[in-house]
């Protein structure tokens, strides 16, 4: 994997003019537009050479407008053909693109724009309007907003600009790209907040880079492919591999509502052979197809990630799937990724250790990362020198150092310190997860360092105690949580089950049936009282992080059923 110096320059966005001159009629970003009077779906596309003209048009304007090298950008737009021009466009400025996910929450989300403090907002008319309306805090350092789509007239009278018209008035010549650094800050990412404040990744040129070039050596993709991205933004990486991205008709923001039929009618359509989404959207989909006998042969590569895999999606997949198709559970985060890889095949001999309560195989790690088990410490390691690093087969802390591991988070000294080691010139990230490696090099995963249940009589791990007792048939999903104070916690076992909360006589048998399963496991000594909960809180970027911290809340004080 080649991956640029630092006395070099580098702009992540030279990937597209390349392939506007390599495949300039190759449609590059699809996506659905209605249908027709039979129910066709329509679609609207462009080539790589009308994005790269049209993001060119975007930077000119923007430029135009002030917009210069190093400027915080919001972008709040839809996912969609327009999201990536303005993405791009903001790259080949040298500008710094900064994503908050609108899903998290009000609350949430105005806190990290506040954080973030952008100078420009670019985003749809709902957008401006909600940040408007949310007062100067979140908005006090913006000095130009750019509406993409109609701006309704009160918007034009607050100051708005519309990017059509930018584009409308800005030169058709090519946009030189900056000439950005390796190190350079390239965009801030911000995290979901599923288990805190959400914080804003910094991302530097070279480390996008790192990942396409991962993302083609790793798993092969490139301008032969075409992507169907749950997470919309895998498609700006589609993009400078030279694959054609269609969006799938879906509700980026809520993937638990997606439609199977849609999806499945995306892959049919164009002949998908890669995706990426979160368990919650595969699994849906896998079922859907085998329900209906469904098979979709031009996917080649299914991603899941997000959350641990069950093995049912997997096995379902493999039904649906050509013979040449594989399902893959890369492991990262949004500071770190991808980590480590494994494949569906692969797993297949580790399912039953993970029934077992020893863990989820999350695979080895892939070319150019370092990954080490640590001791356990909940508080900031400044140093690698105070690190011990565990031999295998001991559970700890799961830390990775390499080319597409982030060094910072934006304006938050007190999480850096927190996640980041310094071992010389070297940053080492903590991933916040807990695991160990086996003698074979592969990680296992045992769950987040912050949701482990300190019991008096030791640490009991989340995925390791739920795979165990989800296998019960009634169980949709499981949540292992402590309650009491840490080094005397109770475990308790929260159960989402299939059919709702049941009741009385109903409960008692199934808590019995649940608990039966984890006698003679190590991993779920002591846990012997369950809970039933209507709806698990989850994530808003995967729809399938358990919130665990939640549960507990919830869990505190309720009378459970014991076995």
């Amino acid at each position: 994997m080649s991956v640029a110096t630092a006395g070099e320059t580098l702009n992540i966005a030279h990937h597209l003019p390349r392939r506007a001159r390599e495949r300039p009629w190759q449609a590059a970003l699809v996506e659905p537009r209605g249908r027709d009077r039979d129910g066709r779906r329509l679609y609207t596309h462009v080539t790589f050479a009308q994005l790269d003209q049209s993001v060119d048009r975007i930077a000119h304007g923007l430029r135009a407008l002030g917009v210069g090298r190093g400027e915080r950008t919001l972008v709040l737009v839809k996912p969609g053909i327009e999201l990536i021009e303005v993405i791009y466009a903001l790259f080949k400025l040298g500008a710094v693109p900064v994503f908050v996910d609108p899903g998290m929450g009000r609350k949430g989300f105005l806190r990290a724009v506040a954080d973030a403090e952008p100078r420009t907002v670019v985003g749809i008319a709902k957008a401006h309007v909600a940040l408007k309306l949310a007062g100067r805090k979140q908005s006090k350092d913006v000095v130009r907003w750019v509406c993409v789509g109609p701006r309704p007239l009160p918007l034009a009278l607050c100051g708005v600009e519309e990017l059509d018209q930018l584009k409308a008035s800005a030169p058709a010549e090519p946009f030189p790209l900056a000439n950005t650094r390796p190190d350079e800050l390239a965009a801030i990412l911000f995290t979901s907040g599923s288990t805190g404040p959400a914080k804003g990744v910094l991302y530097e040129h070279r480390m996008f880079d790192a990942q396409v070039a991962l993302l083609r050596e790793v798993y092969g993709l490139g301008p032969d492919d075409v992507d169907l991205p749950g997470l919309p933004i895998f498609a700006l990486f589609s993009a400078a591999l030279g694959a054609t991205t269609v969006f799938p008709d879906m509700d980026a923001s809520r993937p638990a509502t997606v439609e199977p039929q849609r999806f499945v009618e995306a892959v049919r359509d164009h002949g998908v052979t890669y995706s990426f989404g979160s368990p919650t959207i595969w699994g849906k989909v896998a079922r859907h197809c085998v329900e209906h006998e469904v098979s979709l042969p031009s996917l080649r590569q299914v991603f899941m990630a997000g959350c641990p895999v069950p093995t049912s999606a997997h096995a379902d997949l493999r039904q649906v799937l050509g013979p040449q198709g594989e399902t893959y559970t890369p492991y990262g985060a949004t500071e770190a990724l991808p980590i480590a890889n494994a494949t569906g095949r692969e797993l297949e001999a580790t399912f039953a250790r993970t029934l077992r309560g020893e863990g989820t195989c999350v695979g080895r790690p892939v070319p150019g990362i370092e990954l080490e088990v640590i001791a356990v410490e909940d508080k900031p390691l400044e140093t690698w020198r105070q690190v011990k690093v565990l031999p295998p087969g001991e559970v700890g802390e799961v830390v990775v150092s390499g080319p597409v591991v982030t060094h910072a988070y934006h304006a938050r000294p007190d999480a850096t310190a927190a996640a980041k080691v310094r071992d010389g010139e070297r940053v080492w990230h903590r991933m916040g997860d807990l695991g160990y490696l086996d003698d074979a090099g592969r990680l296992w995963f045992c769950g987040r360092k912050s949701q482990r249940v300190e019991t008096s009589a030791g640490p009991r791990y989340t995925a390791c105690v739920e795979a165990v007792f989800n296998q019960h048939p009634a169980v949709r999903r499981t949540a292992l949580v402590g309650i009491g104070p840490r080094g005397d916690a109770r475990p308790v076992l929260v159960v989402e089950a299939h059919d709702g909360v049941p009741m009385g006589a109903a409960a008692d048998a199934l808590t019995k049936e649940i608990l039966a399963l984890g006698e003679g496991v190590p991993a779920t000594d002591g846990v012997r009282e369950v809970l039933f909960h209507p709806s698990f809180p989850v994530d808003v970027r995967h729809n399938a992080k358990i919130r665990r911290e939640v549960l507990a809340v919830w869990a505190a004080g309720r009378k459970a059923w014991r076995g």
